[in-house]
Formats: structure tokens, sequence, C-alpha cells
């Protein structure tokens, strides 16, 4: 390491490297620069032509039913309509950055925001042509809008995964060099790790305090290349794209000051890396006062219109999903009958939001005295914590075991959704001997309505430790939103067609 310093301010830093870390991969329209561009040209054209194709169907679908003439004037009023549609709802995309580096490929994040830019856009338009007195109808412009925004979610979705399964996907991503303490860079480099869609490459770390030639996290291995005074030079000769700054020395002003100076002019970004544990990105803003860079973290609030629409979402889609699978339940009741005696729903207490308690269902799926067994099999109890879970419960019926291979089992509690005791997502609903044993901290999960489904269970369900399935409640109690609660719905229909910790 001593050596390797020495070298670090001058231009010979390249021949400690190897030649990987001190190339763009070949010929420059590889670098991440180049590659951002041509891919905000796709999107944008995956924009048009999703917002054209919405149009020309909403179209389409309005002429089969339109009763009136449709003639020339018809069907300019409405080319016209289209044009305005179209150009407002490609503005809105553009204005909320749909198409910005920082969230291409991240995934919520980005459909956040192709969902908000059209909903401002459907308000725009909705004012702009009762304003005109358009003779446009309803019809059209609610179709329209409602295949655009579903159409817009699903090719970003298509697009994001066609980034993933690139060979070569790094060339992706942002070439980014982490500065701070060994601890600091590894806490940053370990969440870059993790979330595998994240838009940042780390290629490099310069740190105060190292003691090693790397840093390791699980099967990344970050090469530690000098310290934070040099890491302008570094940036150049590695030509990354971005600089990430962590811990101590993102408050440093005098060190952030002169960094930024140095970086001018090399195209190459300059970001500060706050390390607030379990805080999602809508809560935090900043504001500047006077010069000073305010990070403001919105306290989690309980109640209100937030809840309000998260509720008035359950009773809608839980009323429509007990109205479509009513034939799935007779069906599965009945395998249920015949497969063991006993009821076909299993009834157990369960404990919900302000620790009061509810009677949630499920179909049956162990024997009729699986409760008078459990003390005999408690010894061999394979779960995490306070939970009991056994791979091989012999309790568990034949059909039982396919019912909780794919969650069908939990169904019923649609019912539960819809008369309130729960929520469609949610944390895991708790029985009363664990919220006994509960921590005051792990009490939070009790803050809100558990769910029929939740991280818990698109993040590893019964593999989980019962650390990380209460880590994964709270931070949903403190951060969810309701695109995030349709983002987990869709990642639980995931789960449930391949199975994995479910037993």
């Amino acid at each position: 390491m001593t050596e390797l310093k020495h070298h670090l301010p001058g231009e010979e830093l390249s021949h400690f490297l190897p030649t990987s870390w001190t190339t763009r991969r070949g010929a420059p329209t590889t670098s991440e620069r180049q590659w951002a561009q041509g891919h905000r040209t796709r999107l944008l054209v995956n924009d048009l032509a999703v917002i054209g194709s919405s149009l020309g169907l909403a179209y389409v679908i309005r002429s089969l039913v339109e009763t009136a003439s449709t003639g020339a004037t018809w069907v300019t009023t409405y080319a016209v309509a289209s044009v305005i549609i179209l150009v407002t709802w490609i503005a809105a995309l553009g204005a909320h950055r749909t198409r910005d580096i920082r969230v291409i490929g991240i995934g919520a994040g980005e459909y956040k925001r192709v969902i908000n830019a059209s909903m401002v856009a459907f308000a725009i338009l909705g004012v702009l042509l009762f304003a005109v007195q358009a003779e446009v109808s309803r019809a059209f412009f609610f179709t329209a809008m409602g295949i655009g925004t579903l159409g817009l979610v699903s090719t970003r979705w298509m697009w994001r995964h066609w980034l993933i399964r690139q060979p070569a996907r790094d060339r992706f991503l942002s070439r980014a060099i982490v500065v701070g303490g060994t601890d600091e860079a590894e806490y940053v480099v370990r969440q870059i790790n993790e979330k595998s869609r994240a838009s940042y490459n780390v290629v490099a770390a310069t740190v105060s305090d190292a003691t090693t030639t790397h840093i390791e996290v699980g099967d990344r291995r970050v090469p530690i290349v000098g310290e934070p005074n040099s890491v302008s030079t570094i940036a150049r000769n590695l030509q990354a794209d971005t600089v990430i700054v962590a811990g101590a020395a993102s408050r440093n002003p005098s060190f952030i000051r002169s960094l930024s100076w140095d970086l001018e002019g090399t195209g190459t970004e300059l970001v500060l890396a706050a390390q607030l544990t379990d805080v999602a990105g809508p809560r935090i803003h900043f504001r500047p006062v006077d010069g000073l860079p305010l990070m403001h973290v919105e306290i989690p609030q309980f109640d209100g219109m937030k809840h309000a629409l998260k509720r008035s979402f359950d009773v809608v889609a839980s009323g429509i999903g007990l109205l479509i699978l009513a034939p799935l339940f007779g069906i599965i009741a009945i395998l249920v009958h015949l497969d063991s005696p006993g009821g076909v729903l299993f009834r157990q207490e369960r404990v919900g939001r302000g620790e009061r308690s509810f009677t949630m269902l499920k179909f049956r799926t162990m024997v009729a005295t699986a409760e008078q067994d459990l003390a005999a099999l408690l010894v061999e109890n394979e779960g995490n914590g306070l939970l009991f879970k056994m791979k091989n419960d012999p309790r568990v019926t034949r059909i039982g075991r396919v019912l909780r291979k794919y969650s069908l089992d939990e169904l019923p509690q649609l019912w539960n959704v819809f008369v309130g005791d729960m929520s469609l997502v949610g944390p895991r609903p708790p029985l009363p001997r664990e919220v006994i044993d509960y921590e005051s901290h792990v009490r939070r999960r009790l803050y809100i309505k558990p769910g029929l489904t939740g991280m818990w269970q698109v993040g590893g369900r019964s593999d989980l430790s019962w650390e990380e399935s209460v880590r994964l409640d709270l931070y949903y109690v403190e951060n969810w939103s309701l695109v995030g609660d349709l983002m987990i719905l869709w990642q639980t229909v995931k789960v449930v067609t391949r199975p994995t910790g479910a037993y």
C-alpha cells in the first residue's frame, strides 16, 4: 500500500492497476455517458410509440361504439386532440425526468416517476380539454390514459430486465469510486451490491484507514487504490463517471469544495452518501437555507389521506378478488374436505393494528388436531426467533402442502382485508404469544394493519431470520407508499409462481 500511495498523484497510477480497471472496455462508444444518451433516445422512442399506440387503440375502441357521424370533422377533432395529448404527456415525462440516468433501471423509483408524470399529464389535459370545450369523449380520454400508463410502466419494466440480462451489464452502469473510511466505504459497496439493479458499478475505493488491499462484499472485490486526497487523480485515470463520498468525508465542507473544483471539466459527478439506515428516498428532502444544505427526514404518519387511499384500494381490490376467485374457493374447499376430516377453513386469533385481536381465515392445511399436536413438536422447531416452522411438519396434509407452496391457503384472508382487519400489503400478522415477547421497537410493526402479503413474503418468507423479517416489516411500516404496494403485489405474483421459502 505504501508504494501505491506514493505514486497516486502522478500519471503512473495505471501501471499499478489491471487493464480492465483503466480502460473503458474497448472503444469510447461504450462509455456510460455515450450509452446513457443512446438509451435515453431509445426510451423516448419507446414512450412515443406506447402513447401513440394507446391513442390509436382508444380511437379504434371508441369508433366501434360511436353512434354519431364519423365524418371528416369527427376524425379531425380526435386527431388534433391526440397530438395535444401526445405532446403534453411526453413533456410531463420529460419534466419528471423519467429518462434520467439516475433512475433508469432502478425499478420502483422509475415507475413512480412514470406514474406521477402520467397523473400530472392527466390533470393538465383534463383542464385543458374542458377549457376549450373539445368534443372528445371521456371514454376515449380515460381509455387512452389507462392503456398508456400501463403500457409505459410495462415497457419500462421490460427495458429494466433487458439491462439486467446483458452479459456485459457493467458497461450500462455508472463507473463509481467510493471515498471514505473503510467501514463507510464497505457499507456503500454492500448497499449497491445488494441492490443489483442500482445504476452504479463500484470499480475502486479510496480510504483513509486502509489495512488491506481491497473491500470484499459478497462476490465483489473492490480494490483500494489510494487515499481520499488523491481521488480526483484516480477518477481521471479510471475514467470514473461518479465519485461517491461517504461518512465523515461527506461532512467535511473544505474537502467537498476542493474535490468539486478538482472534478470540474471532467464530466465526473459528485455524490454524497448519507448512511440513513432504513429510510426510503421519498422521506428525504433537501432544503438549502442561506447556503446550508439541510436534509429533512419526514416523520412517519400512521393516519390521514394516504391511509384512506390505502383502505379504499384494499376494499376495491379485495372485493373484486373475492368475486373473481369464488369458483377457485369452491374447488379448494372441496379438495380440503375430501383430503382429511375437519373443517374447510382454519380460524386463528392474530394481532392487528393497535394490538387489537381479530380472527384470521385460511384454508385448512393441517390435520384437525394440529393445535393440540404442537407442544410435542416444539423441540424440532426450525423457525426463526419467535416463529415456529418445520420444513417437514407431520401435521400438514397432502393438499395442504400444495396450498402452502403456492400460498393458496391464504386466499380467504381477502375477506379479512375487505372487512378491515387486514390490508393487502403490510407486516406479517403475528400470533398473540409472539406479541407478548416483542421488544419495544418490534411493536412498531403493529402501527399499521398486517398484510396478506408484504416485504417478508417477497423477501424470502420462512427462509428469513427473525431479525431480517423484523427489519423488513419495520422498513415497510415507516416507508410504505401506494406505488410501493403495487410493486410488492406484482412481486408476490412472481414469488408464488416460483415458490421459495414456503413450507
